[in-house]
């Protein structure tokens, strides 16, 4: 009997100790009810060691090079195991840095980082971007194979990136528009400015930002200034933590974690102008088990964007974006909310997104892709989303994504949808499906959804119940199925005629 006591009681403890380290786990309410696998994600602990930036020769006046000293001081880290590199108070200009693992950037209350416009300073390396093999100029901050990576603190980081973007007129008042062009550079049209000669090159022989048919190291050169690097670069990573801190003015997308496992987002602001080209805050690509909490994106493009590689080069890695939850994040002026592709060649699935606002954006909800790109998007669940002022759709699948945003379709007059015919169905085909969205409201919108999908693999499977929209125009279903209204509410604005368009197999209430 005593020793059937004793197991119990070690039976007992050992269920209490269990207990108490998930109660403990900061973000458990997230994972209550979650309706796939996933482990918690954790922030990842560094050792105490802790070097601060002007033992190694940094001056934070904002004018000294203090790449050197980054370099030195990570290097540092690196020989004694590990720890947190602190960046006080001041305006540290760099070049590029390089992390490595078991390091914590840590940037203290008045913090800033900025980065040198010297493209010069950043050498032509191997990467993807936009869902392609290619090379970019080295990113700002980078890590490459990294365990235990982390950029924490209160402080900024700002890229520098107006100096690397072009600039259309019609997005920014007389007086910016004069004083950018001020800086000399080149006019691909009266209205379009390109900051070099070599950008404006690069331009006219890319598809989709990435140059095609490029093979010497001279040929690549001739157009380095074009080959604009994401802000903060992290490749293959375990363990990955942003937490606090503020990161803006890219000079092409802002956050770009790309086959990480483990990443932790929260707390964090990530600003771009709002005429920032290719100006997305986050993009989470093939990315395995991922928490994005807590933060506000402020951007030129898309806000928080999930991708898995594009086309050929996409398929071939076959490394889907799977089990990520994002919670509690709002999204400003940008291209869309929560977006997923178009780069999904390799697959989505497995994603939470709830208790998130959107507050002026092109879109809300935006999941895009084209012919080719193959991939599946599925599973995922969005609920609890509010939205205000939306320029054109809360929820648009747009099956025909040729590089425009909504607004940008809009105002060029294209016939959407156009008129398609099937074609064999392979593994160049995207399928959308196994969506569902709830409680979500939408005060202003031009048209309350638009679903846009191909003959030969319709949109399907999609479920929206408790939606409240308000809007000038109603819902467009083309080529979806099994579309399930439950609940569904769309009123006009003040004046407006309301006209709907159903496609066959949506079943359900909708008012």
């Amino acid at each position: 009997m005593n020793r059937i006591y004793l197991i119990l009681i070690a039976w007992m403890c050992g269920f209490g100790l269990t207990y108490a380290q998930t109660s403990d786990y900061k973000y458990e309410d997230l994972y209550k009810n979650l309706p796939f696998d996933m482990p918690r994600v954790q922030a990842p602990v560094f050792p105490d060691t802790r070097v601060e930036l002007t033992q190694f020769g940094a001056v934070g006046d904002g004018k000294t090079l203090c790449t050197e000293a980054f370099a030195r001081a990570i290097d540092e880290l690196e020989a004694r195991g590990g720890g947190h590199l602190v960046v006080p108070a001041g305006i540290w200009f760099t070049g590029p840095i390089v992390l490595k693992s078991n390091i914590d950037l840590h940037l203290e209350k008045g913090a800033v980082i900025l980065f040198s416009p010297d493209v010069d300073l950043y050498p032509l390396v191997e990467t993807v971007f936009e869902g392609l093999d290619t090379r970019r100029c080295q990113s700002p901050i980078s890590g490459r194979n990294l365990v235990n990576v982390a950029i924490t603190g209160q402080g900024a980081i700002d890229g520098n990136g107006h100096f690397w973007r072009p600039l259309k007129k019609g997005k920014v008042t007389e007086s910016q528009w004069k004083q950018t062009i001020a800086r000399g550079g080149v006019f691909k049209r009266p209205d379009y400015w390109f900051p070099y000669p070599e950008t404006l090159r690069g331009d006219t022989i890319s598809n989709m930002n990435v140059p095609q048919n490029l093979k010497t190291e001279e040929e690549w050169h001739s157009v380095r200034h074009f080959l604009r690097p994401v802000m903060v670069s992290l490749i293959e990573c375990k363990n990955v933590w942003l937490q606090g801190v503020i990161f803006q003015n890219s000079p092409a997308w802002n956050l770009h974690p790309l086959l990480c496992e483990n990443v932790l987002v929260e707390d964090v602001l990530v600003r771009n102008p709002s005429y920032a080209q290719n100006g997305d805050g986050l993009d989470l690509e093939s990315c395995r088990n991922s928490l994005i909490v807590n933060s506000v994106f402020d951007v030129g493009d898309d806000g928080i964007c999930l991708k898995s590689g594009k086309d050929e080069d996409g398929r071939r890695r076959a490394r889907p974006c799977e089990n990520v939850v994002i919670d509690g994040c709002t999204v400003f002026k940008g291209h869309g909310g929560f977006v997923v592709g178009s780069e999904m060649s390799g697959g989505v699935r497995n994603i939470a997104v709830s208790n998130c606002s959107f507050l002026g954006t092109d879109v809300g909800l935006r999941f895009k892709s084209k012919r080719g790109r193959g991939g599946t998007v599925e599973n995922i669940w969005i609920d609890r989303i509010s939205m205000i002022d939306i320029v054109t759709d809360p929820v648009t699948f747009n099956l025909y994504y040729g590089g425009k945003s909504a607004v940008e379709v809009l105002e060029s007059g294209e016939k959407v949808p156009a008129a398609v015919e099937p074609m064999p169905v392979d593994e160049t085909t995207p399928c959308f499906r196994g969506i569902h969205i709830s409680n979500l409201t939408c005060a202003g919108a031009r048209r309350a959804l638009f679903f846009n999908g191909i003959p030969e693999m319709p949109i399907r499977d999609i479920s929206l119940k408790n939606v409240h929209i308000t809007s000038k125009l109603g819902a467009e279903f083309i080529y979806s199925e099994d579309i399930t209204l439950e609940n569904v509410t769309i009123l006009p604005e003040q004046g407006e005629r309301m006209t709907t368009r159903f496609c066959k197999n949506v079943s359900g209430d909708a008012e």
